[in-house]
């Protein structure tokens, strides 16, 4: 049985503001809590001026505290730019404070290369991703007698370790998540173009761990659904607007609001880039959005499905993910 999950970006709407995108997203993990979804990530974006989502170990915190049952993730972490010991510890103290019901989701997004100089200026030689999540295994739950780092623990020691899954969009990622026996998050929002290649690799080369005794596979996608398909199209022309913003040399720092793309209109150039970007994303009533959602699980043959309600307005969020759930049936069975 597929089951459902929630990933927050926590979109800064056109009018509003930071401090009220991550109230927002609280509100948003709150009600998918009461819905029955079985996740909710959020994500870490850096010098992306309509994003509040840069740290996602301390929302997950907040959110945690916020939230009773639901799981709280991160999607994810950017492992590249941090010490794996120091990740170890932030998802130790998590833990400890909510047992199993932490998810650690590690990526390796490259970021702006401002950022990438910000965040690594300081640092010699890097390690390479391969071995940045030996390490991490290491230090939450499989220590190696062998390890570099053999004397040394990750602290606090406790009893429970959080649930770690590799993200990708191809082959590279997959063939780790398999040789280091994770569980695999495919992020068919980000490149669905060798999905199921990629998917397929992990499957067949899947090394079974400590960890996991055998494949486990979430796939993420942008949802986009509202009512009325009229009405969906309408959040969909402000995600076309905020996908090409982010994209430009000049990102304003808000996600523009349904008015503001229908007034602004797009160029031959950028309704080409827009037709590419549509095939990333599920727009619709609640009733073509579930079944194209349901499809693509199938295709994949996923254990997890990822929602991505990434739509203009909180309002429309938390609408959005409350309509799925009913016509995906999520929490009826509990």
């Amino acid at each position: 049985m597929v089951t459902y999950n929630i990933l927050d970006y926590s979109p800064i709407d056109e009018g509003s503001d930071a401090r009220h995108a991550l109230l927002h997203t609280t509100e948003l993990a709150k009600l998918a809590e009461k819905l029955g979804y079985k996740r909710f990530w959020v994500s870490e974006h850096h010098h992306v001026r309509s994003i509040a989502g840069s740290s996602p170990e301390m929302l997950m915190m907040h959110l945690a505290d916020s939230t009773e049952h639901i799981r709280i993730g991160s999607g994810g972490v950017m492992l590249p730019h941090y010490s794996p010991y120091k990740v170890a510890e932030n998802f130790r103290v998590l833990e400890a404070l909510h047992p199993y019901r932490i998810d650690l989701g590690i990526g390796r997004s490259p970021s702006y290369r401002l950022v990438n100089r910000a965040m690594n200026e300081s640092k010699g030689k890097r390690l390479s991703y391969e071995q940045q999540i030996e390490d991490i295994r290491h230090f939450l739950s499989e220590p190696k007698a062998n390890h570099r780092f053999k004397d040394l623990t990750a602290m606090p020691v406790i009893e429970t370790v959080p649930e770690m899954w590799l993200l990708g969009t191809g082959q590279g990622s997959a063939a780790i998540a398999a040789g280091q026996g994770m569980a695999y998050a495919f992020a068919h929002l980000g490149k669905p173009e060798g999905g199921l290649e990629a998917v397929s690799h992990y499957r067949n080369h899947f090394n079974p761990s400590p960890l996991l005794s055998s494949p486990k596979v979430m796939i993420s996608v942008f949802a986009v659904v509202a009512e009325t398909a009229e009405k969906a199209e309408s959040l969909a022309k402000a995600f076309d607007l905020w996908l090409l913003s982010v994209e430009s040399s000049s990102p304003p720092p808000y996600y523009p609001a349904v008015e503001t793309a229908l007034a602004r209109g797009f160029s031959a150039l950028e309704r080409e880039k827009i037709r590419h970007n549509r095939k990333r994303m599920f727009i619709g009533t609640p009733v073509h959005v579930a079944e194209e959602i349901k499809k693509t699980a199938n295709t994949y043959h996923a254990d997890e499905v990822t929602i991505v309600p990434n739509v203009y307005g909180a309002e429309n969020r938390m609408m959005g993910i409350a309509l799925l759930a009913e016509t995906l049936g999520i929490g009826k069975a509990e």
